[in-house]
This record gives C-alpha cells, structure tokens and sequence, in this order.
C-alpha cells in the first residue's frame, strides 16, 4: 500500500503538483496533503496510485529485508528521448490513421 511519503516522492519523481494529481486522480487536493502529512489515509489511494503510475512513477513492493520504494519507470535520459519523438512530428490532423 502506498504511504504519505511514497507519494510525495513520486510527486518530486514525476514532477507533478498535488493539484495536478488532483485533477487526475479525482481526489481533493486538501485530501492529498494531509495524506502526506500523515495526517489522514484517503479512501481513495488506488485513485492516487493508479494516477501516478500513469505519469510514470513505479511503485516497489516491501520485500523482505528491502523496503518498499518508488521510482521512475523510464531513465531520465529515455524520458528526454520519448518527449523528443512525441512532438517530432507537430500536432496529429484530424484525418491520421489512429
């Protein structure tokens, strides 16, 4: 399950603000800090979660000695490389082939 701090750490990873994962997630920004201040547990996590992992944060299981963590699921430098490709083309038209 995720925890308070791992979802600040994947905020700073990902580089998103709370009000944006807000937004993603459907979860009440006032909700999110306090969830990171330990001072509540939304019911809705999965939602933050799932949201995070769709910016490209990876969450890693508590395994037995290791702890649980976070992390990006590309490198910098592969992340620099796809946004490169994304916009390398200008904006799709209406009429490209999906």
């Amino acid at each position: 399950m995720m925890t308070g701090a791992m979802c600040r750490a994947a905020r700073a990873l990902v580089e998103i603000s709370r009000k944006r994962l807000a937004v993603a997630s459907s979860v009440d920004e006032a909700v999110i800090e306090a969830f990171e201040r330990k001072t509540g547990i939304p019911a809705a996590v999965g939602a933050l979660q799932a949201a995070l992992e769709h910016y490209g944060a990876v969450f890693i299981p508590e395994d037995g000695g290791n702890g649980a963590g976070v992390r990006l699921k590309f490198s910098r430098s592969v992340t620099k490389r796809l946004s490169m490709l994304e916009g390398e083309c200008g904006p799709a038209a209406s009429d490209d082939v999906p």
